[in-house]
């Protein structure tokens, strides 16, 4: 199985990887509209063949893939995460691997831990309104779009975001 076909769920405070979520999300979207229980369910029996999910754990699986449907259908949901959440989106060129270095760089001087998820599916950005990259989310607020912030503006963002808890 390629790596193209593993996908990052955020599961409790962890974050998982899921072989074909991308898949299943399409077969299950093609159903059409369902109860979510019925959709939970249909994403589950389809993912659980391909990955490892502990009996005690189906439950928040369920949820999780859910959650991930509605993120697909461009559906504003929670994100479960503790703490700081940053998302670089952007395809992967050299500005948007520069940003996600320099965020790194602002958390790793700062003492911040954060969960850094650098989003390079363009329907993945699309789904979440962005239409130019970079673009740069603390705690899921667009913070910039269209270009990379300087090292200073993250410094500044983050302490703001940090002193707020």
């Amino acid at each position: 199985m390629n790596s193209d076909n593993i996908s990052q769920i955020s599961l409790g405070k962890s974050k998982v990887g899921i072989a074909g979520l991308k898949e299943a999300i399409e077969e299950v979207r093609a159903l059409g509209e369902r109860p979510d229980d019925e959709i939970a369910q249909a994403l589950f029996a389809r993912l659980k063949p391909l990955n490892y999910i502990p009996l005690a754990a189906e439950d928040e699986y369920r949820q999780a893939f859910l959650r991930e449907f509605k993120k697909a259908l461009g559906e504003k949901v929670a994100e479960e995460h503790c703490g700081l959440s940053i998302k670089i989106l952007g395809p992967g060129c050299s500005v948007c691997d520069r940003l996600e270095q320099t965020a790194m760089s602002v958390l790793a001087e700062l003492g911040l831990p954060a969960e850094v998820e650098h989003v390079r599916d363009v329907r993945e950005i699309a789904a979440l309104g962005i239409m130019s990259t970079p673009a740069f989310l603390i705690n899921g607020e667009v913070k910039s779009i269209g270009t990379a912030p300087t090292k200073a503006m993250l410094k500044q963002w983050l302490k703001e975001v940090s002193h707020q808890k």
